[in-house]
């Protein structure tokens, strides 16, 4: 190649994460735009890694599903009559309909097109007027399962057979909170939009503070000070840093009634970016988080829910508590969407050009290196 030929997206990047953080610059405008770099991103990010559907407790019962897609795939994650929760593929093995949208309850998943039925299992349960196929064998055509598991509440799912389970790759992410149990957190809102930006744009900026004080001037812009942030270096599959919040918002403090946490601990929010596209922030009283998947190069489709923790719930006062944090959160993503987007905008502009990173951007660098890893130049 000659000084003369351009790079292609995938080069841009890794020249981009080649040189160290004291010298680092945002990603390259490419690997935001450029329809081809997404199509990678599915092919070895999307289909390979562990991605969130939200939390177990959304799926109570026996027969409560959800539906999405990964990577061009549609899958099928529900409770089974054993109180499993499994994933699967939504295609029927007939004629290859889609089964079940959206979410809700069912006894059986019915073929909308020929109505075979299938068991909560994903084997088939019966199939119409099948009988003369000498070919036809019921119990060859289940549906096929997709990888699932159930990390820290968080439901898993993962199209590679071969991918770590998150239990080993996220580690010491679970030992960061250990404090806080996140297991006992209870979801109690959930809720999807569509942004007009790219999946990283927002993915990075719930990555890193530095644009609180700016963005949010209008909610929580001064419940934290930058001085305060603590970036560390990330790993390889998450990074994080953390908040010490002051009193304005009540529930982001430890319940009074918590013996448990001390010191700073009973103030500090954490900020965990599960890669690729799980983001949380866990505080001593409740949580948020959103799970991002692409729709295009500008436009991101959004799984935003959030919950309280046990004590907070048991509070007489949790309703109002929690009324005012989702109203908050509320404003918080009004501003978010306002910001993401029009840094989309101006990604796309030619004069454009990625300026260098704070240090309160650690995050974002990591982030970079992440794709790296998974991207071939």
């Amino acid at each position: 190649m000659n000084k003369h030929t351009p790079l292609s997206p995938a080069q841009e990047l890794h020249a981009n994460v080649a040189v160290p953080f004291t010298e680092a610059h945002a990603m390259p405008k490419s690997v935001y735009t450029d329809p081809g770099f997404l199509a990678l991103e599915q092919k070895h990010i999307f289909a390979q890694d562990w991605l969130c559907v939200g939390r177990a407790e959304s799926l109570p019962n026996p027969g409560d599903y959800l539906t999405l897609q990964i990577a061009d795939e549609p899958v099928i994650v529900l409770r089974d009559r054993e109180g499993q929760i499994r994933a699967m593929s939504n295609v029927c093995r007939h004629r290859m309909s889609t089964l079940l949208q959206g979410r809700g309850h069912t006894r059986s998943i019915v073929c909308p097109y020929h109505a075979w039925t299938y068991n909560l299992d994903g084997s088939l349960r019966g199939a119409p007027a099948m009988s003369l196929n000498s070919s036809f064998c019921k119990e060859a055509q289940g549906l096929p399962a997709i990888r699932c598991e159930v990390w820290q509440g968080w439901i898993m799912v993962s199209l590679n057979p071969d991918a770590p389970a998150p239990a080993e790759t996220l580690a010491e992410a679970a030992a960061l909170i250990a404090p806080l149990d996140m297991t006992t957190y209870t979801e109690t809102f959930r809720e999807t939009f569509r942004w007009a930006t790219n999946w990283k744009v927002l993915a990075e900026n719930f990555m890193e503070s530095y644009h609180l004080p700016v963005c949010h001037a209008g909610t929580i812009g001064g419940a934290s000070k930058l001085e305060e942030m603590v970036c560390p270096e990330g790993l390889a599959a998450f990074n994080y840093h953390w908040i010490l919040k002051n009193d304005t918002v009540p529930l982001a403090l430890a319940h009074p009634g918590n013996t448990t946490l001390t010191g700073d601990d009973r103030r500090k929010t954490w900020l965990l970016a599960i890669y690729p596209a799980l983001l949380i922030t866990l505080t001593p009283g409740y949580f948020w988080y959103l799970s991002l998947t692409p729709d295009g190069p500008g436009h991101v489709n959004v799984l935003f829910g959030g919950g309280m923790s046990a004590d907070w719930l048991a509070d007489p006062e949790a309703a109002t508590h929690l009324a005012n944090v989702k109203a908050l959160l509320d404003d918080v993503n009004i501003e978010d969407k306002g910001c993401t987007e029009k840094v989309y905008r101006g990604l796309s502009a030619g004069l454009a050009q990625p300026g260098p990173l704070s240090h309160l951007e650690r995050p974002n660098y990591d982030f970079a290196r992440y794709l790296a890893s998974r991207i071939p130049a």
